[in-house]
């Protein structure tokens, strides 16, 4: 890009149900792992930014944790920062997995407040996962979504795959606003190294415990040091609500958190590339989903 060209930056805020591919999407634009991935619902829980670069566009992602029925507190702060995060965007793109066929009554929802949405930027209906579906069917499913709200466009993808995904970011750098760049060339995402860091770490507990052991923990950065010679040290907590789930997070003799770090620390070290010292500690929070102080550091509000 030369310095006589004019720029394009803006926002998109990408929505839709848990487990949609809506993180899959936003680290294959970007180009590189920003937000956390793993096959069980509702793993994104704050509002992430991932940067991608089209040309002279740059295109800010605004990754928004599913939209889902809540019951905790929790889950009412994740959901009230999914429509946040849309409210902020200056275009919204619905991710719908197509391989779930039809729609459900949540999907019902969210597409109603979506017509409302529509009437004031534009709002884009992103078929995911087609690559799953007979074409007759996706077809079907794509008359009956648009009959519900006015989507703006249609696309039809397979994030996992990449199929589609430079057409649909080349068509976000066309209808964003002409603007100076906010973030630098380079940059990636805006959030913090420490937070990514607990996030990586986050994402070894969904992908190696089951059930709803993943859903009672949550991690903490508490330390981080760098060293002359480039290396960072860290310390993170893995918040858990009761004694048995410090037990199967530690596994025997501790071999599942000795697991749980030896994999985060190979992620971290290719995101930040550097030598990363990984230190894993177990801690019994109780209820630390219903202290606001806990999941303010993902940028959520109290979801009383």
């Amino acid at each position: 890009m030369t310095l006589n060209t004019k720029t394009i930056c803006g926002s998109v805020a990408i929505i839709g149900a848990p487990n949609a591919g809506k993180s899959t999407l936003v680290n294959r634009m970007v180009g590189q792992k920003v937000s956390i991935v793993s096959p069980k619902v509702q793993t994104t829980r704050n509002r992430i930014l991932g940067i991608a670069l089209h040309e002279n566009a740059q295109v800010i992602l605004i990754d928004t944790p599913g939209l889902f029925a809540p019951e905790s507190r929790l889950d009412r702060a994740m959901v009230s920062a999914a429509w946040t995060g849309a409210s902020e965007g200056d275009v919204i793109a619905y991710l719908f997995d197509s391989n779930k066929k039809s729609i459900n009554a949540n999907d019902r929802r969210t597409l109603e407040k979506l017509s409302e949405q529509a009437q004031h930027v534009p709002v884009v209906l992103v078929l995911n996962k087609v690559d799953l579906i007979e074409k007759t069917k996706l077809l079907r499913l794509t008359e009956e979504m648009n009959a519900l709200c006015p989507f703006r466009d249609t696309f039809m993808i397979s994030a996992e795959k990449g199929d589609g995904v430079q057409d649909l970011l080349k068509y976000f750098a066309k209808i964003l606003p002409e603007s100076e760049w906010i973030f630098d060339e380079d940059q990636t995402t805006d959030m913090p190294m420490r937070l990514l860091a607990a996030e990586i770490t986050r994402e070894q507990v969904f992908n190696q415990l089951y059930q709803e052991i993943p859903y009672a923990i949550t991690v903490e950065t508490e330390t981080w040091e760098e060293f002359d010679n480039g290396d960072v040290k860290l310390q993170q907590i893995i918040h858990v609500e009761k004694d048995q789930q410090k037990a199967i997070v530690l596994g025997k003799g501790g071999e599942r958190l000795r697991e749980i770090g030896e994999r985060a620390r190979k992620e971290l070290a290719i995101i930040f590339d550097r030598k990363v010292h990984l230190k894993l500690f177990v801690r019994v929070t109780d209820k630390w989903k219903d202290d606001p102080l806990y999941y303010a550091q993902w940028g959520l509000t109290d979801g009383k």
